[in-house]
């Protein structure tokens, strides 16, 4: 078999200068060596396919490794093909002195909300996975595909939502995003688009999703927030409203039936539409599941998923499930040259969902941040059993009131310590006045080695 340049998996850029083919070639390739573009070990082609690569004669290219060998630049060994020889200093240079750049001290403990455990992510399942799906995979798998998403995981994810979040699916009315952002900024166009200009937002989120609508063009106003969840009785003239009914974030606390009743109302009187952000809707544990908003009525709540907290956020996978009327907006909205998710990681997924390992695996991740609350709150009532903890029934954080005016100083402290944690000021919409002093604690982000430290460096910083 001849040996083939192509057969090492590199290619080999050569500016011959000088006198003449062979000089310029040895000084080309000593040149390469000596700057360490070509590093010690590295295999070279063959003569034979190295002057066919430049167009010379192949006597030429081996008169030049021949004269690279005699100087120690390269070395040449029967069967081991000609390489670059191993060498600590590059020869007629000094070696350069490392730049040394300052090292970023970054906190030792993180219980910032938000984040899953991602030491937990099921790589043998997702492998085994991987095999059988790309084993399975049509040739048109590889194209550009259908900008809905691949109907494979479409169809089983319509069949799961159905079945684990009571949401009316149908796979024409899915559209796969890359995570939730990018299902907002969709919907931000589309609203736009319908001429919508405010949109109600629970005074209590994220300021990132917040800013998307605003960058869409949109403003946002902020319900007021109570024990029942967001006051749906302030919602008014806004077209349109964005809402965490399972589990709000940041406060915990499902939607109340009757304001789950008076949301969809309110969408069917004003043309409205309903944005539910179902982030951790699978993971509850002292209450039975609140269902999807969205079952009240398909044609008025857009819900959104994601396999960022029930898997990974590395994986930017997640759907919108739509009216039927809005199917077309959201594909024009998302064009030819929008962000799409990788084809192949939806037929991972697809099979992942329809294997079984899905559940198995949502299943295993809810008994590991059970316990994982479980030894927050027990840690609290022993070392601060001044501190309320609210928020805990469902997700992967809870909320720690504390005393009025302490909290800049709590995460201050906390910082001191090397503890990672976020303020509930952090989480409150800029049209809010005031609000109280409160933690908001992600449990389930430190990996098992780190847990302890973690939950010791935050009673240590607790009034």
């Amino acid at each position: 078999m001849t040996d083939s340049w192509a057969t090492f998996g590199v290619d080999l850029h050569l500016e011959l200068t000088g006198p003449g083919l062979r000089v310029g070639l040895t000084d080309a390739l000593r040149r390469a060596v000596r700057t360490g573009r070509l590093a010690p070990g590295t295999r070279l082609p063959s003569s034979r396919t190295l002057a066919v690569d430049l167009g010379v004669a192949r006597n030429t290219v081996a008169d030049a490794y021949a004269e690279l060998v005699a100087e120690g630049w390269l070395t040449a060994r029967q069967g081991s093909g000609t390489r670059v020889a191993p060498r600590s200093v590059p020869r007629g240079e000094a070696k350069p002195a490392a730049v040394r750049r300052p090292r970023r001290s970054g906190p030792t403990h993180s219980l910032r909300p938000g984040r899953p455990a991602l030491g937990s992510f099921p790589r043998t399942e997702w492998l085994r996975a991987s095999r059988k799906a790309l084993t399975a995979a049509p040739h048109e798998a590889f194209g550009y595909g259908d900008p809905r998403g691949r109907i494979e995981l479409r169809t089983v994810l319509a069949d799961y939502l159905a079945r684990a979040r009571g949401v009316h699916a149908d796979p024409e009315r899915i559209v796969v995003c890359a995570g939730f952002a990018h299902g907002l900024m969709l919907m931000g166009k589309v609203l736009r688009g319908r001429r919508v200009q405010d949109v109600a937002v629970e005074s209590y989120g994220l300021e990132q999703h917040w800013n998307l609508l605003v960058e869409a063009g949109l403003r946002t106003r902020p319900l007021p927030l109570d024990g029942l969840g967001s006051r749906t009785d302030a919602l008014g003239r806004e077209g349109a409203v964005l809402m965490t009914p399972a589990h709000q974030f940041p406060m915990g606390v499902p939607l109340h039936p009757d304001r789950r009743t008076a949301a969809v109302d309110w969408a069917t009187t004003t043309g409205g539409v309903i944005l539910e952000d179902d982030y951790d809707g699978e993971f509850r544990y002292d209450r039975q599941p609140v269902g999807a908003l969205q079952g009240l009525d398909p044609e008025r709540v857009v819900y959104c998923g994601t396999a960022s907290k029930s898997i990974a956020p590395g994986l930017r996978l997640g759907w919108l499930v739509l009216p039927d009327a809005m199917v077309e907006e959201v594909l024009e909205a998302k064009g030819g040259n929008d962000w799409m998710s990788s084809a192949l990681e939806q037929l991972v997924l697809a099979e992942f969902i329809a294997s079984g390992a899905y559940d198995r695996h949502v299943r295993s991740m809810r008994l590991r941040y059970r316990r994982r609350r479980d030894q927050l709150v027990a840690a609290l009532a022993e070392r601060a059993p001044g501190v309320k903890v609210s928020g805990i029934a469902a997700g992967l954080h809870a909320v720690l009131e504390l005393p009025e005016g302490t909290e800049r100083s709590v995460v201050q402290a906390a910082a001191w310590q090397g503890l990672a944690l976020d303020g509930g000021s952090q989480f409150r919409h800029a049209g809010v006045a005031d609000g109280r002093d409160m933690l908001v604690v992600g449990y389930g982000t430190p990996s098992d080695s780190a847990w302890a430290g973690a939950l010791d460096a935050l009673c240590r910083v607790l009034p």
